[in-house]
């Protein structure tokens, strides 16, 4: 047969290579099914009448990320490598209830629908100590976004404390410079600045990757740096930062230009990772900083009614961090020993603050404060694929209600080179 036709049963892609170039393409994604019940109100209005939502509880089914991966080596130190997710297992617009328009209906388009490019790049490898990347590419600013297969996380969602206040995945055209040289890994990128239209109370800066547009505003640019270090035996260590101004990257740039503001965003993070003797760790911590948020703030609160902003009052500070521990119990068990099966039992402490400080006109919202428990099971029958069940705790301040949820999921993540 002059060509091998491969159908990814999942999607309905349809993949044709020579068999003559096996060697040098790689198929590959990952995949998560999720079933949660949550004890708490999904009312959009349950911060505001507390007692009125005290006993409800809502369920959901999801397919929160299905990820289709494709990577072929041209040869000459040249490679391409592309990445298609499906998000909540649909395409176009959507039904939403908008929490900032006290829980009217409105349908929500995102960029081609729920359907998004994740990654599309062409690279140049000169060395392992020198390797440029060109093009749609994922920003490696804390933990998540450098490790965000669902086997390399043991919540059944990413973890909140990231997700909620930093885009998750972090993807943006750009330009990337990355390598290797003994114990370190080191990469530095040029970026888009954000769209500061898009910033909000609840998420600070997460929506102001995405958008809404059939283009990128680029009118002014953004750095981000990230280094990690394996010296010691089992553990990383990664430090990452993100600079970059946001307030004219938007349609209607010339309104912050005129107040002079420049939206400056800046990110700072740590995170670690010890995977030895049959326990799993990891810890992340993240600060962020955004500059003239009381003038953003105003400004967006004036936009018109349909503009894709959320014209809400935004932080100038935010605070996540968190800390996980996994061990795998099968390994106390003689017949398990050596053999690929691994169930973990971990325990996960965290919190964020998405108005963690605010300019003094800005009155914080006590909701945005929360702190996450949670205790759960991952059991790999394979490396590639897991099994979730885990409770978590929201707690939030007093005057709240605090919400639990009950999770299930599966997931796989995995490369197969043909």
């Amino acid at each position: 047969m002059k060509h091998l036709i491969l159908i990814a049963l999942l999607t309905g892609c349809v993949f044709i290579h020579s068999p003559a170039q096996n060697k040098k393409l790689v198929l590959g994604g990952y995949g998560e099914a999720v079933a949660q019940r949550m004890f708490f109100s999904d009312n959009v209005q349950r911060y505001t009448y507390p007692e009125s939502n005290k006993d409800a509880s809502h369920g959901r089914f999801d397919l929160p990320h299905v990820v289709v991966y494709a990577s072929y080596d041209f040869g000459k130190g040249w490679k391409m490598s592309s990445e298609i997710e499906f998000e909540h297992g649909g395409s176009g617009s959507t039904y939403e209830i908008e929490k900032e328009e006290t829980g009217e209906y409105e349908t929500e388009i995102e960029k081609g629908g729920e359907v998004a490019l994740e990654q599309f790049w062409l690279e140049k490898t000169f060395s392992d100590q020198a390797h440029l990347r060109l093009g749609h590419i994922i920003v490696p600013i804390g933990l998540t976004n450098q490790y965000h297969l669902p086997t390399e996380f043991f919540s059944v969602l990413r973890p909140e404390e990231e997700s909620a206040i930093l885009p998750c995945t972090w993807h943006q055209t750009g330009i990337s410079f990355w390598g290797k040289a003994k114990d370190w890994r080191y990469e530095a990128q040029l970026l888009p600045g954000l769209d500061a239209e898009r910033f909000n109370n609840a998420n600070w800066i997460k929506e102001g990757a995405i958008s809404p547009y059939e283009f990128e505003i680029a009118n002014s640019y953004a750095g981000a740096l990230r280094i990690d270090n394996y010296s010691v035996p089992a553990l990383r260590i990664g430090f990452s930062g993100y600079y970059g101004q946001s307030a004219l990257n938007s349609l209607k740039w010339d309104r912050y230009n005129s107040k002079n503001v420049g939206g400056t965003v800046t990110v700072g993070t740590i995170d670690a990772v010890y995977n030895g003797h049959n326990l799993l760790a990891r810890a992340n911590v993240i600060y962020g900083h955004l500059l003239n948020s009381y003038t953003i703030s105003m400004i967006n609160r004036g936009l018109p009614s349909a503009s894709p902003s959320p014209k809400t009052n935004i932080a100038s500070d935010v605070l996540s961090y968190y800390v996980e521990a996994g061990y795998n119990v099968l390994s106390l068990f003689p017949d398990f020993k050596g053999k690929e099966d691994k169930l973990y039992l971990y325990g996960h402490y965290g919190f964020y603050d998405s108005m963690y400080k605010t300019d003094k006109r800005i009155t914080p919202k006590g909701w945005s404060s929360k702190t996450i428990l949670s205790a759960g099971i991952n059991y790999f029958p394979i490396k590639e694929i897991v099994v979730k069940a885990e409770y978590s705790f929201r707690k939030l301040k007093e005057q709240y209600n605090n919400e639990p949820t009950v999770s299930l999921g599966i997931a796989y993540a995995g490369l197969f080179k043909l």
